[in-house]
């Protein structure tokens, strides 16, 4: 299931996973406990099992002290064609308040009434 994008990338995450909890010298049964499950669970995550819930990753990622990286996933600072097509959707120029008063005043019923008074005079 999913793509081979994906699976490749998911076990590189388990791999990644792996190598953490070996330079920490942390065997299986005991990053299970520090994280809340089960040594199977591990074992799953580490060979990129997409089954193996976020959550679990997620702690998994405290146990290993490693939590903040997953909030740099996604990182919409970081994600260029985001900030592009962002970019590209700002207006050219900004609106004058003469402008937007004839838009309101072409809005009105006809006669030139608006709810605002340009003048700043209110009777």
């Amino acid at each position: 299931m999913g793509s081979p994008k994906s699976k490749l990338a998911l076990e590189r995450l388990g791999q990644d996973i792996r190598g953490a909890r070996l330079r920490r010298g942390i065997a299986i049964a005991d990053l299970a406990v520090r994280s809340g499950t089960s040594p199977s669970s591990i074992a799953r995550l580490e060979k990129g099992d997409s089954g193996v819930g976020i959550g679990t990753l997620a702690d998994v990622l405290v146990a290993l002290g490693l939590i903040e990286r997953l909030s740099d996933l996604v990182d919409i600072r970081k994600d260029d064609l985001g900030l592009a097509l962002a970019t590209q959707q700002l207006p050219k120029r900004g609106k004058t308040f003469a402008s937007s008063m004839r838009k309101q005043k072409s809005q009105s019923d006809g006669n030139g009434n608006t709810d605002s008074d340009p003048e700043g005079i209110g009777f």
